[in-house]
């Protein structure tokens, strides 16, 4: 079994009810955060996860919404936990420099806890790996792969397929559809999209806002690669509007023009497994 648990199911516009977008994914006694936006440890925490727990962080892009939290994670790491080992953080190009930025603006931080504590003797520990494609974990059973998305002009992005005993989930961060993602989401059992609903973003005042139409998936978009992969179960997440509640079986009912399979859309902490 894999248990997906959407930790934050926000956006950038802000939503008092969702989180920034993460999504939490345990695979046999292994836990990765994927991406770690506004609010993510405290949506941790309801889901029973402490920052001790994770395994590894995955970063599928470095825009902000998706790395907000990124010095929270690292920092109540440090500071609440006794973990001995590095934080694995996996991401594209660029995120070396985004965490050593992180971790000098924590630098203060730092400073002050270590001439405080007399069991604080050392900065934070992280270890960055950095990605355009292939394997990036293989470890107790649990096996992960990236592949290139299309979120152009960000760039690069990545998507990645987490597997563990005949089970496979797909995180597929933001992107356009694109032969990449596809191959990726190849028969998984379940595929997490982050989507948006066209026909209201189009009505928005704001060109930036309109402007997201430009590289983010439709709710039909998300649904035809869904198809298109074979994938058993559409998981779907980061809504742009933010989701009113009410309104769930209009997202549903556009997913299923182009997927015929179940369709998962929910709040945060909205949890699902797949497998055996």
């Amino acid at each position: 079994m894999i248990d997906i648990t959407l930790l934050g199911t926000g956006s950038p516009m802000i939503d008092p009810n969702r989180a920034g977008p993460s999504t939490l994914v345990k695979a046999g006694d292994s836990v990765f955060l994927v991406d770690c936006g506004r609010g993510v440890l405290m949506r941790a925490a309801a889901a029973g996860v402490g920052a001790a727990n994770i395994t590894a962080l995955l970063l599928t892009h470095l825009h902000s919404d998706h790395i907000t939290d990124l010095s929270d994670v690292i920092t109540t790491r440090w500071v609440t936990t006794f973990v001995p080992t590095p934080l694995p953080i996996i991401g594209p190009p660029g995120t070396r420099a985004v965490v050593d930025a992180t971790l000098a603006a924590l630098a203060p931080d730092i400073s002050y806890r270590i001439h405080h504590h007399a069991d604080i003797t050392e900065p934070p520990s992280v270890q960055v790996y950095e990605y355009t494609d292939g394997q990036v974990w293989d470890d107790a059973g649990v096996r992960i792969t990236a592949a290139p998305t299309d979120h152009r002009p960000v760039e690069p992005t990545l998507g990645f397929r987490v597997e563990h005993d005949g089970a496979s989930v797909v995180l597929a961060g933001d992107t356009v559809p694109c032969a990449g993602l596809d191959e990726l989401a190849k028969g998984a059992n379940a595929l997490v999209h982050t989507v948006i609903r066209a026909d209201l973003v189009q009505q928005m005042p704001l060109q930036r806002i309109r402007d997201i139409l430009d590289y983010h998936s439709s709710v039909e978009q998300a649904a035809a690669t869904a198809a298109r992969a074979g994938v058993g179960t559409l998981v779907l997440t980061h809504y742009v509007p933010p989701l009113v509640p009410g309104q769930e079986d209009q997202w549903r009912a556009q997913a299923a023009t182009e997927f015929s399979g179940p369709v998962e859309i929910g709040d945060d902490l909205l949890r699902v497994s797949v497998g055996n």
